[in-house]
């Protein structure tokens, strides 16, 4: 399964959003980490289905060392926690 590289911003007390790299514009948030991670399925299969609106597909994800590498992320990277979210998830999850 593919997994889409995240990043965790904790924004204060409750407040926590996480966002795709690889995904510009599409976020998932929730009052804690738990519950940003348990909404981000969500959060890119409504990102998928605009794309597809739009006669797009989803990109392929990169990973971690790729994203690293990219200037534009390095800060991000370094001064936030990754995590990778399997899209689409799997039937057990």
């Amino acid at each position: 399964m593919p997994h889409y590289v995240a990043i965790i911003e904790d924004n204060g007390p409750d407040d926590v959003s996480l966002w795709f790299p690889d995904l510009p514009g599409c976020m998932s948030g929730g009052d804690d980490v738990d519950e940003a991670l348990e909404n981000a399925p969500e959060a890119i299969t409504f990102y998928a289905e605009e794309l597809i609106e739009e006669g797009r597909e989803l990109p392929p994800p990169r990973t971690l060392d790729e994203l690293k590498a990219a200037p534009e992320f390095v800060d991000a990277i370094r001064n936030h926690t990754a995590v990778l979210i399997e899209f689409p998830p799997s039937e057990d999850a």
